[in-house]
């Protein structure tokens, strides 16, 4: 089970010599469709960082590809599992081939909260912790968490 969070279609830019979708694309869309969609979700994204200038920065990931992409095809971004601490977000989200039903590439995550005036870890205020812990909650039942990698860099 998965947390739906976006979905976008393989343009022609992303293609490479292979015929397929360039392994710096999987990272992309990630990025600007997974990762983007939470941070904004948890207020820690883009409008946090211009407006209160902290933000998260990712110091760590692990992907996998599993299957191979192709021109025009629509994957869906999923959330498979979230949790956090005081200063760290860890998560694992996967794109799926969503005609063929099929996960093409997986990726984990660990990042932290910084004050980018200071440029300086820093802890989560109260409301962004009730705002993860509640989606927690909310989505526990459907988040997978065997096979992780950074679950014992997080201080609970």
């Amino acid at each position: 089970m998965s947390v739906y969070i976006s979905s976008q279609k393989v343009i022609k830019d992303w293609i490479d010599y292979n015929d397929h979708m360039n392994v710096t694309y999987y990272l992309l869309i990630f990025e600007k469709y997974g990762a983007d969609t939470l941070n904004a979700i948890f207020k820690i994204g883009e409008e946090s960082a211009k407006k209160t200038k902290k933000s998260t920065m990712i110091v760590e990931t692990h992907i996998t590809y599993n299957q191979e992409l192709k021109l025009n095809d629509v994957v869906d971004v999923n959330l498979v599992y979230f949790d956090h601490d005081k200063k760290r977000l860890q998560y694992k989200m996967e794109i799926v081939n969503k005609e063929k039903n099929y996960i093409a590439s997986t990726i984990e995550i660990l990042t932290l909260y910084v004050d980018l005036n200071q440029r300086k870890v820093i802890e989560f205020e109260d409301e962004k912790i009730k705002l993860m812990d509640e989606f927690i909650n909310k989505n526990k039942s459907k988040f997978n968490n065997e096979n992780l990698k950074f679950s014992s860099k997080l201080k609970k």
